[in-house]
């Protein structure tokens, strides 16, 4: 594992892997450890975008649908050009997920010194992750929020997934971007799937 490891980290540079998935499907979690395992950095969308809604007060998601792409530019893509990052490879946790808003975030990654080199999607059916979302309901393991807790506002985030995400996963595919990655595993399961995938992909 830790030569496969070794080999992403020399491929990727200080470039960028993007992570994508169903709400719960696990990207953040993956995120993080793959950043961890590469001595990268996890840029997060959901995170970024949370504590901006937070801090000025505003609610954008709190119905589950995506924010308008003026206010994701203008919130998420500033984040690239932090000096603390400069020479870190990135993971990203789903950076672009309205179709159109691809495009302007690998320009984006790529003049900050950080070019998408892969996209991951982490693949569950919508059936697990509602089994998923009900079982949340009895661990309540993710804090206070509230779009994990409606079942309504999380069905809206599962067909903005749908309408809006599946075409630009689609345009990573044209690209020959896209690894795919099967999410309906253990999580230790899913990441050494990961990083095999990843190094095929590295490989190439």
């Amino acid at each position: 594992m830790e030569e496969k490891i070794e080999a992403i980290r020399k491929w990727l540079g200080t470039g960028s892997i993007n992570i994508f998935g169903f709400p719960m499907s696990g990207k953040d979690t993956q995120g993080v450890k793959l950043a961890e395992a590469l001595g990268g950095k996890l840029l997060s969308s959901g995170i970024i975008i949370r504590a901006n809604e937070a801090e000025q007060h505003k609610k954008l998601t709190d119905k589950g649908n995506l924010i308008p792409t003026d206010i994701f530019y203008e919130w998420v893509l500033p984040y690239f050009e932090r000096s603390d990052l400069k020479d870190s490879p990135l993971v990203l946790s789903s950076i672009g997920r309205w179709f159109g808003e691809e495009d302007t975030v690998m320009e984006t990654a790529e003049r900050t010194g950080h070019p998408i080199k892969a996209a991951v999607l982490l693949n569950i059916s919508e059936a697990d992750v509602l089994a998923r979302f009900q079982k949340l309901q009895f661990l309540n393991d993710r804090g206070e929020r509230q779009d994990d807790k409606d079942l309504n506002v999380f069905q809206v985030r599962l067909d903005e997934f749908r309408e809006k995400t599946m075409p630009v996963l689609e345009h990573y595919k044209a690209l020959g971007l896209l690894v795919n990655v099967n999410g309906d595993q253990s999580r230790e399961e899913v990441f050494e799937d990961i990083v095999n995938k990843l190094y095929e992909f590295s490989q190439k």
